[in-house]
């Protein structure tokens, strides 16, 4: 650990400016990742539409990412520690700029996928070390103020997304959803490569290849299944055979990872209580959020018939608070664990209230309301759940620990998406589920709106069900009192 300047002094103004240049270029990488996601959340029914895709194609243009992103993120935590922060950090940047590239000159849906892919695997290398890179920069006593600015940035990246998305969709096409990230990968390349410092590798540790193969696929199962009930109901052979192949491959997780010299998933590493509660609570609070503008976004266009555009504003509510409440909470004097019990609350809030108004004849306000409660929940919560976890972690593992908590948290992302997809469409009829995804349900027949409304409000309730128990983890995710 390197030694902090007492404050006052000029090596502590000086270590101050170069953490703050420092989370500057994180935060880039948090906006190229946020707006990625965000934009093509609402333009997805655009994109449906050029390539014709079906329920299961359509799922997976976003499932894709996700589940790569999840699954590599410990890897690339270890690989970090290894070969250096800075350096991964930098081709991550790189390898994300080239596959947005290729991705808006897709022909056919899976080059999309795969492109989808290679974006994950970049994210995953910027994920896994942005909050790592922030703590070794920060002083103690104002990682908190650090930490609420990054994860501020997500809240800007979704602040615009939705609205950006819309706009370029409509405005110039599909494709540009995914050039407009190449300039900006071009800057943060080369911005980062003039401001990071190299820092000391960690101890030359073998990958758990074996463990990150058996997550992978525990969590394709898990997904394929999920997707595959939506798109095609229950009582499909796959839906039956990925979910008794997730079932049997969790144990033999937990059974790899114990006798493993250097598991991805080290469970020793999680014996405290703020850490096993606080990865818990990030885990239901990414299962029960994660999804919102997504849904949101498929109820103004499949539901109320709206165009990408109009659809991308009417969500804002959600990006508007997290942008507030981000920067707010990293620099109230309430302890991190007040913060993210607080930011839990009022998630599930915002959740109950889609979940008692969820209906095309709802005033707008309402539903503004709601979701700006969710935001602000969720912006809350992200800063002091990241900032008691941060300073929970071991010193000597930091990458790979904090991956596996990015990881932990990103689970919840992936079966938030899959579940609320397949959850949402099980209420209307196989015949027409093509038109849910593309956002045209609306000018089918008032029937079908109906059905699909009763699929929104039982996904409303059970996120927001989610939500509840991930307050009552982070109420326990509190350490204990030291004996005086």
């Amino acid at each position: 650990m390197v030694a902090v300047p007492h404050p006052g002094t000029p090596e502590y103004a000086s270590m101050l400016r170069y953490a703050w240049r420092v989370c500057a270029v994180a935060s880039l990488g948090l906006i190229l990742i946020g707006v990625a996601g965000s934009t093509l959340n609402v333009a997805l029914p655009v994109v449906v539409r050029h390539f014709r895709a079906g329920p299961l194609e359509s799922g997976w243009i976003l499932l894709s990412y996700l589940l790569v992103m999840t699954a590599s993120m410990v890897f690339f935590g270890r690989v970090a520690d290894l070969l250096g922060r800075r350096e991964t950090y930098l081709v991550g940047f790189a390898l994300f700029t080239a596959a947005s590239l290729l991705a808006g000159f897709a022909p056919g849906v899976w080059f999309l996928v795969a492109m989808r892919v290679l974006q994950a695997a970049a994210a995953a290398m910027i994920l896994a070390n942005g909050a790592v890179i922030i703590t070794d920069a920060f002083p103690p006593d104002r990682l908190s103020q650090g930490m609420g600015v990054y994860i501020g940035t997500l809240s800007v990246a979704q602040l615009a997304g939705p609205t950006l998305g819309g706009f370029i969709a409509e405005a110039a096409g599909w494709q540009w959803i995914f050039w407009v990230n190449v300039p900006a990968g071009i800057v943060a390349v080369v911005w980062g490569a003039l401001t990071l410092r190299k820092v000391p590798r960690g101890p030359r540790r073998p990958v758990d290849a074996l463990g990150n193969a058996l997550i992978f696929a525990a969590l394709c199962a898990a997904l394929l299944a999920l997707s595959e009930a939506g798109s095609r109901g229950l009582s499909s052979p796959v839906v039956y055979g990925g979910a008794a192949l997730f079932a049997a491959l969790v144990p033999l997780i937990v059974l790899v990872e114990r006798r493993a010299a250097h598991p991805v998933l080290d469970l020793r590493l999680f014996a405290g209580r703020v850490l096993v509660f606080g990865n818990l609570s990030s885990f239901c609070n990414a299962l029960a959020r994660a999804a919102l503008v997504l849904l949101a976004a498929l109820y103004f266009q499949a539901a109320r018939g709206v165009d990408a555009f109009t659809a991308g504003v009417s969500v804002l509510p959600v990006a508007v608070g997290m942008a507030v409440a981000s920067p707010v909470a990293g620099v109230l004097r309430a302890s991190p664990y007040l913060i993210t019990v607080g930011g839990s609350l009022l998630s599930s809030l915002g959740l109950g209230l889609l979940a008692l108004f969820a209906d095309p004849a709802t005033p707008y306000w309402i539903i503004g309301v709601a979701l700006f409660l969710a935001g602000c929940g969720s912006g809350t919560f992200l800063t002091g759940n990241t900032t008691l976890m941060m300073r929970a972690l071991p010193s000597d593992s930091l990458g790979v620990v904090n991956g596996l908590r990015v990881m932990i948290m990103n689970v919840g992302i992936v079966l938030s998406v899959g579940l609320s997809l397949s959850l949402l469409t099980s209420s209307v009829s196989a015949g027409v589920r093509d038109q849910v995804y593309a956002g045209t349900l609306a000018k089918l027949s008032p029937v079908a709106v109906d059905h699909l409304m009763s699929g929104f409000r039982a996904t409303y309730v059970v996120l927001f069900a989610v939500a509840v128990l991930g307050t009552l983890c982070a109420m326990l995710a509190k350490a204990p009192a030291r004996p005086r």
